[in-house]
Parts: C-alpha cells; structure tokens; sequence
C-alpha cells in the first residue's frame, strides 16, 4: 500500500508485475484473515451483548462453544460475487495488525466475557468495528493495487508485449 508501490509499472519487466501481484494477492489474503477474526470475536461480543439484553444466564465455555456456529455463521456468505481465492492460508500476518487484534481483545478473553462489565464490552465491540473497518479500508486499497496489476498484464497481452508462450517453462 505504499504510494509508490506501482511507480513505473508499464516498465517493469512481466516477471515484475507477476511477483508484485502474487505479493499483493498474499497481503490481501492476510487482511481478509485477519477481518475475519476481528469480525468473530465482534460477533461473540456482540452475542453476550445480546444474551445480557434478553437477560439470560450466563453461559459457561460449553455453551458458548456449541452456540457458536449460531454466532459466527451469519457472515459465512458474502454479497456479491467476490473474489475467487488464490492463496488458502494467509501466509505471514503483519504484526502490528495482529498485535493490534490481540491489544483489542485477546483470544484467551473470548471464554471469559460474560465475567466482563457493560462498559468493557461496549469498548471491544467499539474498538472491534473500527479495526474490521480499517481491515476493510486496506483490503479495498490492496485490491485498487490488484486491479491496476492485473490492468497492466492484459494491456500487456492485448498489445501482444506479452505472450502465453511467456508462462510455459
């Protein structure tokens, strides 16, 4: 994401602009991670929010466990058409954005929440939207980058500068 990530594009070599894009494909495969997480621990927040509201008793660990496909499984499908993924595992994670997640609430926490006060969890749930929206606002600049790789790999073999030919060993 840094301003000059892309500064002479149409002049690098395609071997470049293929790795630059493999690069950007594995930062957003970790950005998407990392919101997931952020956006879970969000939902099991949100859910002990919820239960306190209707004024149920506290869950111990095995009911939260076992309602938690019921609390994560809202955000399972996506809108839209997305993005296929190219990378399944999110590789190596920033860590200050990993850091950053664990400051906000640390997943040795999650178990715990219910012993946790009113205003405790207002600030997670606070702090955990902010970080899922600054998450979102990389990934959509990571994918800007993505676009304008893929952008110049097509010009590039529209033009015919490059050729599948190139891609067979």
């Amino acid at each position: 994401m840094a301003p000059d990530y892309l500064e002479g594009l149409e002049g690098w070599p395609i071997d470049r602009v293929r790795t630059k894009r493999d690069e950007a494909t594995e930062a957003e495969t970790g950005l998407s991670y990392l919101r997931r997480i952020a956006q879970g621990r969000l939902d099991i927040v949100l859910a002990e929010q919820h239960r306190r509201q209707l004024g149920e008793d506290a869950p111990n660990l095995d009911d939260l466990v076992g309602r938690l496909p019921e609390i994560l499984g809202d955000r399972l499908h996506a809108s839209g058409l997305g993005r296929l993924p190219a990378l399944m595992g999110p590789g190596e994670l920033p860590a200050e954005l990993t850091d950053r997640l664990e400051a906000v609430l640390p997943a040795d926490r999650l178990g715990s929440l219910p012993d946790h006060d009113d205003d405790e969890l207002a600030a997670a749930s606070s702090a955990l939207e902010e970080l899922e929206r600054s998450l979102s606002s990389q990934r959509r600049a990571v994918f800007d980058v993505l676009d304008n790789l893929q952008e110049e790999l097509v010009r590039r073999y529209r033009s015919g500068e490059a050729t599948v030919d190139s891609l067979l060993p």
